[in-house]
């Protein structure tokens, strides 16, 4: 493991990349997934990377940066409730928390509210899971992996803040019927999507960066809140079973991840194996995980994972935003580009592994 000084230079290298990411490419959704200044996921994710930035520097710095950030966009207005813009409000509890600022209170209850409203709020499809509706687009009956980070989190969230245990049991309820549609139990990995007209799960394509948001967010939502024993206990039996199947597909030379975690020519996706590495590394810190069985696999990734970040601080080999495809060729197909997500899922893995445990 590299020395704690030379991890944190890195780490506030990649943090003020993204602070300052602007899109110089003609994007192909209705809201930039690059630029820093949108409300939407990939901004939402990076939020969260760098709160938990934040929680270790206390930079006051960022501090200001978030609450620019969220005034700014509260005046110019979000421009529509959906599953991917709900992911910059997880970040939004955490800055309530530190500020008081009542504005911040009302918006985080609105959002709650409109989750929760299952005739008039967030769509519901099959078995009254979340429809994974997006800006532009309600993705008629479809549900997708991503949900889980994107909108789960912020659920149990606002739930432990507002005091409203029904908020924890629906973000309970969702995660277990999305592992019940989507986790394939004999590969011990995620599909993408399933949808419930067609009752598919499209080209049952094992996503790299998708199934990091199981990997990555189930620790998160487990150290967030106290989940019921048996839950909690499932959640982390599939867990295990995922992680177990991760390290088999580990690129051999490098011991990172490729895009379609089962295809070796598809190309190494750095998003991904951040959140892989990091997921699994908090799983051997906490516990969960036999230190002596990843432990191999653990540094062979930590030391190849550096070769993807410029000196300027940009994480390379990251793929651009990624609809549910068909075959294995789609996402291999799919650009890489900078993104906020892939600076920030970078920043926690920084962060994780610049813990005591790990020295």
């Amino acid at each position: 493991m590299r020395s704690k000084t030379e991890l944190e230079n890195v780490l506030n290298q990649v943090a003020n990349c993204m602070m300052t990411l602007k899109s110089d490419m003609k994007e192909k959704f209705p809201i930039s997934l690059i630029d820093i200044d949108c409300w939407e996921w990939p901004q939402g994710v990076g939020l969260f990377g760098l709160h938990k930035y934040y929680e270790q520097t206390k930079n006051e710095e960022v501090l200001d940066f978030f609450i620019n950030w969220f005034d700014n966009c509260i005046e110019k207005g979000v421009s529509e409730k959906n599953i991917n813009t709900t992911a910059p409000m997880l970040t939004l509890t955490y800055i309530y928390e530190i500020t008081k600022k009542q504005k911040y209170k009302d918006l985080i209850e609105e959002w709650t509210d409109w989750i929760m409203d299952s005739e008039n709020g967030l769509i519901r499809t099959g078995d009254n899971c979340f429809q994974h509706m997006i800006t532009g687009d309600a993705n008629d009956s479809e549900i997708l992996i991503d949900t889980l980070f994107m909108t789960g989190l912020f659920l149990e969230r606002s739930g432990l803040l507002l005091k409203r245990q029904d908020c924890i049991d629906e973000a309970n309820y969702q995660i277990l019927n999305h592992i019940k549609y989507l986790f394939d139990k004999d590969m011990g990995l995620f599909y993408h999507g399933y949808n419930f007209k067609r009752k598919d799960n499209y080209g049952e394509v094992y996503w790299g960066r998708g199934n990091g948001w199981y990997t990555l967010g189930i620790m998160e939502y487990l150290q967030q809140a106290d989940i019921d024993s048996a839950i909690r206990n499932y959640l982390l039996s599939v867990y295990k079973s995922q992680c177990e199947t991760l390290i088999k597909f580990a690129d051999k030379e490098s011991g990172l991840w490729h895009t379609v975690i089962d295809d070796q020519e598809s190309y190494i996706e750095i998003s991904a194996s951040a959140a892989f590495l990091c997921g699994i590394m908090q799983g051997v810190r906490i516990g969960v995980l036999e230190k002596e069985k990843y432990m191999i696999h653990i540094e062979k990734a930590v030391e190849n994972i550096f070769n993807y970040i410029k000196e300027d601080g940009t994480v390379l080999n990251v793929s651009y935003g990624t609809p549910i495809g068909e075959n294995k060729e789609f996402y291999k197909e799919i650009v890489c580009c900078p993104m906020t997500y892939g600076q920030a899922l970078m920043i926690i893995f920084l962060q994780e592994a610049m813990m005591d445990f790990w020295h």
